[in-house]
Formats: C-alpha cells, sequence, structure tokens
C-alpha cells in the first residue's frame, strides 16, 4: 500500500519537536514544550497552504487528511498517559483535581444537553414563524 502525504507529516513532526525543544531550553525547562502540537498547526496550516496553491494532488491531499485525523487520537491518548503518570507521582492533590475534573465534566454533560435541545426547538420555532409569513 503506499502511503501518500507521509513526508509533509514527518517534516512537521520534526520541526514541531525542534521548535518544541527550542522553546524549553529558552525557558529553562529540560523538555519538549508543545513540539507536538506545534507540529500539528504546522501540518494544518502547510497542508492547506499547498492545497490553496494547487500543488497537491487528490491522493496526497486524502493521505494528509488521514495522517491528520489519526494524529490528533494518538497524540491525545499519548499525552493523557503522561497526564495519569504525572498525578499518580505527584500526590493526592494531582489525583483530587484530576477526580474533580472528570466529574464535573460528566455533570455538565445533561446541562448542555439541554442548551441544545433549547437552542434547536428555538431555531425550529422561527423557522415555522418565518415559513407561516411568506405564505401569507
Amino acid at each position: 500500500m503506499i502511503i501518500y502525504g507521509v513526508t509533509l507529516l514527518a517534516v512537521c513532526t520534526l520541526l514541531g519537536v525542534a521548535i518544541g525543544q527550542l522553546l524549553g531550553t529558552l525557558i529553562g525547562i529540560p523538555a519538549n514544550v508543545g513540539g507536538v502540537g506545534i507540529a500539528m498547526v504546522l501540518l494544518v496550516l502547510v497542508g492547506s497552504t499547498l492545497q490553496k496553491r494547487g500543488v497537491l494532488d487528490l491522493k496526497s491531499e486524502q493521505g494528509i487528511e488521514f495522517f491528520s485525523a489519526i494524529y490528533v487520537p494518538v497524540v491525545v491518548a499519548m499525552a493523557a498517559k503522561q497526564n495519569v503518570y504525572g498525578a499518580l507521582t505527584g500526590g493526592p492533590m494531582a489525583i483530587t483535581a484530576g477526580i474533580a475534573a472528570v466529574v464535573l465534566g460528566f455533570a455538565l454533560v445533561p446541562v448542555l444537553d439541554r442548551w441544545g435541545r433549547e437552542s434547536q426547538s428555538e431555531e425550529q420555532t422561527e423557522a415555522m414563524t418565518a415559513e407561516e409569513s411568506r405564505h401569507v
């Protein structure tokens, strides 16, 4: 299977990691600071710029879209693993903060659901009113 768009992904990843390492060094942290995020932003910016200029063929565009789609979940999973490890080694306050964030997130699901339903019903009411006024 031929994989398209790998070069662009690799270049963006290497640049992002290098910039993240440089940022870490500049602010005095012996770690990569935001390198993966920078790589993702570079991938989006360079990919859309090349697409607007018409440089990419269809298969390359599809390959870049594929890698963009799988890149985010992989990065989120890696960050989540690091966050759990940091919380376990960071003591009870970090664990308490993590549990509180999860509980608050679950508690807000019904509230957000209600807001979504209310705005949807308001839009339907406005659409029906506009439709009725056209027929008058």
